[in-house]
């Protein structure tokens, strides 16, 4: 999928504000994540919007596409068209989601962006904190991220404490890019991350 254009700044003017629409699959984890991330972001040329939320890939990346189109026509989006527009996505497990792959084409066709985790977007916040290389299912993953008891998670409140999570980013990227080494499958295997791309480009958002 191609990502948006570079901006064009002029010597001594302000850049741009580069825009982020950002639709995520998860009912609390996600977006307390994304929201967090958006403050530490809030003094940088980026605005992130986090769309609404559903529970099922295919129709998270419709509403996705949906908005990307009303974007330039919406007093809510300052009548202004996004630079990028993602979906984060899980795989889950062991089950994967019925319409995943139409979901993924549907978003390619649409030049919606997507990052996706298998099992689940609870992985993606473990790696923080240590590595994890072996198979879990969406349930287990969560259990062990509550159990690791190290940004507040509960998997009935489904809460991350953000603070704990920001000098990690690194560790996080690292880990991530070291599963993805391992796969000959892509998302297909489990574990597998690849939030850590959208994450890295919205840091790196700042001026130069």
């Amino acid at each position: 999928m191609k990502r948006g254009k570079p901006l064009k700044r002029t010597k001594g003017a302000r850049p741009e504000q580069r825009r982020f629409l950002i639709y995520c699959e998860g009912e609390r984890t996600e977006n307390q994540y994304f929201k967090g991330l958006s403050a530490d972001l809030r003094t940088l040329p980026v605005a992130i919007r986090l769309g609404g939320e559903h529970g099922e890939p295919h129709s998270l990346v419709r509403a996705a596409i949906e908005h990307k189109k009303r974007a330039p026509r919406s007093p809510e989006d300052r009548c202004t068209a996004y630079d990028e527009v993602w979906c984060v996505i899980d795989v889950e497990a062991p089950t994967p989601h019925d319409r995943l792959d139409s979901a993924l084409e549907l978003a390619r066709q649409h030049g919606i962006e997507v990052a996706l985790t298998n099992p689940c977007f609870e992985l993606w916040i473990m790696l923080h904190f240590q590595d994890v290389t072996g198979y879990r299912t969406s349930d287990q993953a969560q259990k062990e991220l509550e159990r690791l008891g190290a940004c507040g998670y509960s998997t009935t409140r489904k809460h991350v404490a953000y603070d704990t999570l920001r000098d990690g980013f690194e560790q996080a990227r690292n880990r991530a890019e070291a599963l993805r080494l391992r796969s000959s499958k892509g998302h297909r295997r489990n574990p597998w991350t690849d939030v850590d791309k959208l994450v890295a480009l919205l840091r790196a958002a700042r001026p130069a």
